[in-house]
């Protein structure tokens, strides 16, 4: 089980993920807590839970051991395990009590390599902004409308709320460097995106599952329900999927963004003008955001595919084993 952390302005948030990983009714075989090139937060992390980053508990401390980045502190992470099955946890999130059985149960089809669950907004302002549609949910780190209940085959997971087998890393690599999170810069994405299509290519027959019992509830702090990040972070995603495509063709790299551009998001503004007529509040909003944000996201795509273009793409995967990974010990998250 890996919780990758950068900042301690997250600190509350820090120990609330940890705590709801401590109370799973499926223990996880060990926690493990990556910082990503802060030593101040490493040292009082590994204070409260084990001096020098050792066990406490459960919860090993340990910092990132590659470039600066959430990819290369996930593969830290991938390194340090000995679970079979290695669940990922977002800083900023907490897990309901069932959230690790629900991904244990289908992992019985040893076809599974890849589990995910539902991440649901926890908004700063106690509420959804009336402006914010569920179809860009996404732009916030959470489940967006649009995606099919249940037990469900997908094309890729969400890192934040994500498990893997361990040999699907050593089938297919780590986390691809230089694309996805890094701090506070640019709110780049994809990355589980394109190590999923990785995976699919390396094994055929390997089945990625999202699971909407799996569940957790993801902060939204007060600065991203402003329309600026809304658009920002849509910019950015589309910057991620011109460097993912341009490594796996628009074919894999789009498959599952043709049918949301096409279906999903024209019902949503759809939607919003309805309610608009209808008097509801947000409802022009929402129909605006939508078209703004697949706006912004259209334009990062045709910047990003053109840097791509020049430079041959900027991202780097730890080929086999990502940073010294060893063999399984024993089963567990």
């Amino acid at each position: 089980m890996v919780i990758c952390v950068y900042t301690e302005d997250r600190w509350d948030d820090i120990v609330a993920s940890v705590a709801s990983v401590r109370e799973q009714s499926r223990p996880a075989l060990e926690i493990l807590v990556v910082v990503d090139h802060n030593p101040a937060l490493l040292r009082r992390l590994a204070k409260r839970y084990g001096d020098d980053g050792c066990a406490g508990d459960g919860v090993r401390v340990l910092a990132n051991a590659g470039p600066r980045g959430l990819s290369a502190g996930r593969n830290t992470g991938i390194a340090a395990s000995s679970g079979e099955v290695i669940a990922f946890l977002d800083d900023d999130a907490v897990a309901e009590r069932d959230w690790l059985r629900h991904f244990a149960e289908a992992y019985a089809d040893p076809r599974v390599m890849a589990v995910g669950g539902r991440t649901r907004p926890v908004w700063a302002s106690r509420r959804r902004p009336a402006w914010f549609p569920e179809e860009l949910d996404w732009a916030v780190g959470c489940t967006y409308r649009g995606l099919p209940p249940g037990r469900v085959r997908v094309r890729n997971v969400l890192g934040g709320n994500a498990s893997f087998r361990r040999s699907a890393f050593e089938l297919a690599g780590g986390f691809a460097s230089g694309i996805g999170r890094d701090g506070d810069r640019l709110p780049l994405g994809c990355e589980e995106t394109e190590l999923c299509i990785r995976l699919t290519r390396a094994v055929p027959g390997a089945v990625l599952l999202i699971d909407d019992r799996s569940v957790i509830h993801h902060r939204v702090p007060a600065a991203r329900e402003r329309f600026g990040y809304l658009w920002t972070r849509s910019y950015a995603e589309g910057l991620s999927k011109a460097l993912v495509t341009r490594s796996v063709g628009a074919q894999k790299g789009l498959a599952s963004e043709r049918r949301y551009t096409t279906r999903v998001l024209p019902a949503g503004v759809a939607r919003g003008l309805r309610d608009a007529l209808l008097g509801r509040p947000g409802g022009a909003g929402r129909a605006g955001a939508i078209v703004a944000g697949l706006t912004a996201a259209t334009c990062g795509y045709a910047v990003g595919t053109l840097r791509a273009r020049r430079s041959g793409g900027r991202y780097a995967v730890a080929a086999g084993e990502p940073a010294g990974l060893r063999p399984a010990k024993e089963a567990g998250a």
